[in-house]
């Protein structure tokens, strides 16, 4: 007999397993409607597959010149915009020039190569107020490198050793290693300072501007630029108005021959960008260097480059040994195969070397040239 009683029991249908899928449909990412139902374990293939991020427009485009190492130059005041903007000129693009007041900025530089510190209209050459305002806006400038510089490995700070906004650039120094730790940099901050003409420094508040910012550079690696010798070096030659733009002008290209120099390949001996680094990494002073011989039969060729070189040098003279020096040479076809002409290049790489503690050397040939042309560094007075 039938049971009368209904059973309570009703079979329940289990789903299939859904594990790692994910529910079918349709989601829209970066616009674009995307099927979802893949195996999720492998959801992270797509996840670095998008359209990068656009370029910032306020990015500097990068340097046209040609350089063994990638660098910028930051002129800070009045007097260091003015050689910064010697550096924009030969296609160093990455050139930016910060200043507490718009009036010291120099014709034809574009805009998106300014920074105006706000807090001040210049200074007045104190000092004190300067690192003030620079210290206060730390933030506002390496901001300002991170978006309109970029990632560089070597930082370039050119400052005037008179004024008042130039002479406290030390202040930021921090915020400057930060920007280059922020961004991976492998370099350093090399400062570029002038002290003032004997004239200029007969003024109190000058010297003593001059002296602070020597004293705040002393320990990082730097560069005097002596602008009594670069007058003495260009009276005659050139106007009162065109001195400083030609002063300027010249010693920005031969920092330039130098960074090209290292980046160019030689077929006899070549001056490479570690060789470089080394040298600008050298905590202390440097001085930099050129000359021309015009007579390579010199028996004292040796002491004729390396003289040539500090005393048309626009930094002070050697004050002790160095720790590192350079001699690049740059000859003739014709100059590199008299083997006499050899003998004496070697005898002054020896000549040079005895004078350092480590150097280094590199010959280039190029046609057409006025002499034997040398450039020197000295590097860790």
């Amino acid at each position: 007999m039938a049971s009368s009683v209904k059973s309570t029991y009703d079979p329940v249908e289990y789903p299939k397993s859904s594990k790692n899928k994910k529910p079918k449909g349709k989601i829209t990412m970066s616009g674009k409607e995307k099927d979802t139902s893949y195996d999720d374990d492998f959801d992270f293939v797509e996840a670095y597959d998008e359209d990068p991020a656009a370029a910032d427009e306020r990015m500097l485009p990068e340097n046209e010149a040609m350089s063994a190492i990638s660098c910028a130059f930051v002129g800070v005041g009045g007097g260091g915009g003015k050689l910064a903007k010697a550096f924009l000129d030969l296609g160093f693009n990455k050139t930016l020039l910060v200043n507490t007041t718009e009036k010291d900025q120099p014709d034809g530089v574009p805009e998106e190569h300014f920074l105006l510190i706000p807090g001040a209209d210049g200074v007045g050459k104190d000092v004190a107020l300067g690192k003030d305002v620079l210290s206060d806006n730390g933030a506002l400038v390496e901001d300002s490198l991170r978006t309109r510089i970029g990632k560089v490995d070597w930082l370039f700070v050119l400052a005037g050793g008179g004024g008042g906004t130039g002479s406290a650039c030390y202040s930021i120094h921090n915020s400057l290693e930060r920007y280059l730790s922020s961004v991976g940099s492998e370099g350093k901050v090399v400062y570029i300072v002038t002290k003032p003409s004997a004239q200029e420094l007969l003024n109190p508040t000058i010297a003593d501007n001059s002296k602070s910012l020597l004293a705040d550079v002393v320990n990082s690696p730097h560069i005097v630029i002596d602008n009594e010798r670069q007058l003495q070096l260009l009276r005659g030659k050139v106007g009162m108005l065109g001195m400083y733009p030609a002063a300027n002008k010249n010693f920005a290209k031969l920092i330039a021959q130098v960074l090209k120099l290292a980046e160019e390949n030689s077929p006899i001996q070549t001056f490479d960008s570690k060789d470089l680094e080394k040298c600008l990494s050298q905590p202390g002073r440097m001085m930099v260097g050129s000359t021309v011989v015009r007579d390579v039969s010199s028996r004292d060729l040796g002491s004729t480059l390396y003289q040539g070189c500090i005393k048309s040098s626009p930094c002070p003279a050697p004050s002790k040994r160095s720790q590192t020096g350079v001699m690049l040479l740059v000859v003739t076809p014709e100059m590199a195969g008299d083997p006499d002409v050899s003998n004496k290049i070697e005898a002054a790489f020896s000549y040079v070397g005895g004078r350092t503690n480590t150097l280094f050397s590199g010959v280039y040939l190029k046609d057409r040239l006025p002499g034997l042309i040398a450039i020197s560094i000295l590097g860790g007075m």
